[in-house]
């Protein structure tokens, strides 16, 4: 992948280093509003970079200044008509999919306002770090629909169903130190450093790790959560499988040996 890749209008992705990929929601004017142009250059940047084998960490980052996402566009969506509404479904839908089957470990990014899609696609990632101007929400309600980017079936894996049933009834929003406190913000930035600088960081010591076992990690972790103990087991022991046998094990366990860095050939 080049350096810096453009998707659509709305969307840039651009390597740090070399297992670290940022994806940046492009949309500033709008703060980040997810129109039908910029959900389908979400899908299509996901895409690419889930074939992308040289990238071990991707994080979700915005270019505006005030909000990471406030969700979906409604004065594209009050435009449409309930056709062209449920055309637009799968296309607005992607994008939340294409986010969370990520193979590779995702790190949002949580600068300023992260609602109702915004905050989905935050959810959609692995680790949420914000910082100390986050404000998080779920207001579908409060304008006549439901969070509909897998918002009612990602928050309570987070939190709880009560707790997901409060926040999506109340339509209320979060500010940081009580999103932290709920779990709902896995890391918060030291005072006076953003949550685009902390979770580059973050993903810099993420992607120190073996390629192959991060993606067979996540991989355990997501099919695995929510199945009874015995076939989890199973799942993870599927995962294990595909690492045991790779040269990125054998590659850790030399360098171990040979107390040095491992140069992980990432297969």
């Amino acid at each position: 992948m080049a350096e810096e890749q453009r998707y659509g209008e709305f969307v840039r992705v651009r390597r740090h280093g070399e297992r670290v990929a940022e994806l940046v929601l492009d949309r500033p004017a709008a703060m980040n509003a997810v129109s039908t142009p910029m959900a389908e250059a979400i899908a299509g940047a996901c895409e690419a970079l889930g074939r992308d084998r040289t990238v071990s960490v991707t994080v979700l980052t915005s270019s505006n200044d005030r909000a990471f996402c406030v969700g979906a566009d409604l004065k594209e969506r009050n435009a449409l008509s309930d056709a062209e509404l449920g055309r637009q479904r799968p296309l607005a839908r992607a994008a939340y999919t294409g986010v969370l089957e990520l193979p590779m470990p995702a790190v949002a990014a949580v600068h300023g306002y992260a609602l109702g899609g915004g905050f989905e696609l935050a959810l959609s990632c692995d680790l949420i770090v914000g910082d100390g101007t986050t404000v998080l929400g779920l207001p579908e309600v409060s304008v006549g629909v439901i969070p509909g980017g897998g918002g009612t079936q990602l928050l309570p894996r987070r939190v709880g169903a009560a707790r997901a049933a409060d926040l999506v009834f109340t339509a209320r929003r979060l500010a940081a130190a009580e999103a932290a406190a709920l779990g709902l913000i896995d890391r918060l930035a030291p005072e006076g450093e953003g949550a685009r600088d902390t979770a580059l960081a973050l993903a810099a010591v993420i992607a120190a790790n073996s390629p192959v076992g991060l993606r067979a990690a996540k991989r355990a972790l997501r099919l695995g959560h929510g199945l009874d103990l015995r076939t989890g087991l199973e799942v993870e022991d599927a995962a294990w499988r595909t690492v045991a046998f790779s040269g990125d094990r054998v590659e850790g366990v030399a360098a171990f040996n040979e107390k040095r860095r491992p140069d992980w050939p990432g297969e």
